[in-house]
């Protein structure tokens, strides 16, 4: 697939009828989300360190059940982080190939926030929706680690503490990506027709060795969205999108 330069307008998808939502993040419901462990992790978390992270993950509600996800320094150096997964849930949801995942997001200010919205099922299957790290403020980084492949984009509407449009396609041949409205980059390799993940957000904490860490005098960091949900494109025949949960 040609890769058209940012700024060429984000095409119509190929489909006979308009997509159907079939999840709406509820970001409060414990049927929908798991706070505080991923198998993303090694033994399910708390911790990465291998991962260039100082992250020790919590459950503790204020720091990912309203959206606002945030991290908090503690004593021993690491910092107890926001994280959520559909993974483990009671509805298990999973994203499939030819999904589309809509989001809006407010990315932090301070240097060593490490905010991402991505994909992982039995120690694989991961699409990042977007990475950001603010000491690059107007750069967004994807990834298509299924196939191999990731991109980064500059654009002027990203910088820190920006509000951001995204938009991901699980394409069997090609995953496309755009920010606000605007088509940012598609990889030509795409998921692959059996494709399936579960979603994580989280917000994370460079330890210094890709990206600075927090400054000494930080004490907490920030990272909002305020919107996240999932269109599954109906059937040929006209039919409603099915709803699969796990």
């Amino acid at each position: 697939m040609e890769n058209p330069a940012p700024g060429d307008p984000f095409p119509a998808q190929h489909t006979p009828y308009g997509p159907d939502t079939v999840f709406t993040a509820d970001f409060t419901c414990e049927r929908q989300w798991v706070a505080g462990r991923t198998w993303a992790y090694p033994g399910g978390g708390p911790v990465n360190p291998g991962d260039d992270k100082l992250d020790h993950l919590v459950s503790d509600p204020a720091h990912s059940r309203s959206g606002l996800f945030k991290a908090t320094r503690r004593p021993d150096g690491d910092w107890d982080t926001g994280l959520l997964t559909t993974e483990g849930s009671a509805e298990a949801f999973m994203v499939r190939t030819g999904d589309v995942l809509e989001a809006r997001v407010r990315l932090p200010r301070a240097i060593g926030a490490w905010p991402a919205i991505w994909t992982w099922r039995d120690g694989d299957q991961e699409i990042d929706v977007f990475e950001y790290h603010p000491d690059h403020p107007d750069l967004l980084e994807f990834g298509n680690h299924v196939r191999g492949t990731g991109h980064h984009v500059r654009d002027p509407g990203v910088g820190r503490g920006a509000w951001v449009d995204l938009r991901t396609e699980f394409g069997a041949r090609s995953v496309v990506w755009s920010v606000n409205g605007i088509r940012a980059w598609a990889d030509g390799r795409g998921v692959g027709h059996d494709w399936r993940a579960y979603l994580i957000v989280s917000l994370s904490v460079c330890a210094g060795r890709y990206h600075p860490a927090p400054a000494p005098d930080t004490t907490e960091l920030t990272f909002e969205v305020s919107g996240l949900v999932v269109h599954r494109p109906r059937p040929a025949d006209g039919g409603p999108a099915p709803m699969i949960i796990g």
